[in-house]
């Protein structure tokens, strides 16, 4: 890819973000190529469609979440580890008024999206290999699987959007989560 035409991708992308945060599936691709400075023809030879565009945004994110999860393997507390993960997964989840949410929260059918299965399939990579280390650990049972487990972070995540004035609701429904609580040991360190 040529220099300007990666750099009116990467506008693009800014801008996008913005106005998915801001404006959620409302959002205007027209608005979103004029608050990059590119014409309409640029974003859609970059993205054809609004879901290409999502799609492109929820993919960078997931590279930082599966090099973060990657970091997390080297914790000394498997369950915290899988904890911060967790966490840091529900606040990717409602980015952009609970659009990544509605697109993360069940793998696409493989036809469909080619691009977006395959951010459901590092995601659940990363997040099955710090769950199995908590297992492994003991202090995450056993049968909890992590498609489930994402599902229902994703889930939670989406719910603590929709009250924005709580903000301490998705730390409060992720507590409830079996075998996310801290250990009383954690809890003093």
């Amino acid at each position: 890819m040529r220099a300007d035409a990666r750099d009116n991708r990467e506008r693009v992308l800014r801008a996008a973000r913005a106005a998915f945060a801001e404006h959620g599936a409302q959002a205007s691709l027209n608005k979103i190529a004029q608050s990059a400075g590119v014409g309409p023809g640029t974003l859609y030879r970059h993205f054809p469609t609004p879901g290409a565009l999502l799609v492109a945004i929820i993919g960078d994110d997931v590279v930082a979440l599966c090099e973060k999860g990657r970091d997390l393997l080297g914790h000394t507390s498997p369950a915290q580890a899988l904890r911060t993960w967790l966490r840091a997964v529900a606040e990717h989840a409602t980015a952009m008024r609970g659009l990544v949410a509605a697109r993360m929260a069940a793998p696409p059918a493989p036809d469909t999206d080619a691009e977006l299965a395959a951010c459901h399939e590092r995601i659940r990579a990363t997040g099955a290999a710090l769950l199995e280390r908590a297992q492994r650990d003991g202090a995450v049972p056993g049968d909890i699987e992590i498609a489930d487990l994402l599902t229902l972070v994703n889930a939670i995540a989406w719910v603590s959007e929709q009250a924005p004035c709580d903000e301490y609701l998705l730390d409060r429904l992720l507590a409830l989560v079996r075998g996310m609580e801290p250990s009383p040991q954690e809890e003093e360190t």
